[in-house]
């Protein structure tokens, strides 16, 4: 099983696409479509720009290795829904966290329904509820019944994208930033001194 249109759509969706660095909501420096310098190269560093060509490439690169993650982790076969939910999760948390966590071992023991109250104890920093909320969904929703949504509340992904196109730029979606965040965007600000008109 592999990553489907819809499920790629949607993971894009919640990711977000940037092609400069910047810190997320927890601090991590990333660019791209969720990219860190945990999934490999390039390392992200304050001041990286990248092309939307060299970021599809990443997101292709990085994505093969969480859909082998999740692949290696499953024992019971699963719907397409499913199996793109598990790859959104494994994308955020990572696949050393996602072969621990107890959602998919309830998976794996055939129970969906405490599979998804499991991955909702995923849940910090606050600003990944609403995603979390909208996988735990995916995960038991088939996508006959309908689709999947980046996070909880939004309208659900109605377009798969075209793979000859570029995917579109989306700012991610997060929380207002928090005092940590605001420093060192503040801090951040000053070192790159002062903006010419």
């Amino acid at each position: 099983m592999d990553l489907s249109p819809v499920g790629e759509a949607v993971l894009v969706a919640r990711e977000g696409r940037r092609l400069a660095a910047y810190r997320d909501s927890v601090g991590v420096w990333t660019i791209g479509i969720g990219h860190t310098s945990a999934a490999g190269p390039p390392r992200v560093v304050p001041g990286l720009t990248i092309t939307a060509a060299e970021c599809d490439a990443i997101f292709s690169r990085d994505v093969a290795a969480y859909v082998a993650a999740v692949r290696a982790g499953l024992a019971v076969p699963v719907g397409q829904h499913a199996f793109d939910a598990l790859v959104s999760v494994c994308f955020n948390i990572g696949p050393a966290a996602f072969t621990r966590a107890t959602f998919l071992k309830r998976l794996n023991a055939g129970d969906l329904a405490g599979a998804r109250a499991a991955l909702l104890w995923w849940d910090r920093p606050a600003a990944i509820r609403g995603r979390r909320a909208a996988e735990a969904e995916q995960l038991v929703t088939p996508y006959a019944r309908g689709l999947p949504r980046p996070v909880a509340g939004a309208r659900p992904v109605a377009a798969v994208p075209d793979a000859a196109v570029p995917t579109p730029a989306i700012r991610p979606v997060v929380a207002p930033p928090g005092p940590l965040a605001r420093l060192l965007a503040r801090l951040d600000a000053l070192r790159a001194g002062p903006r010419r008109a």
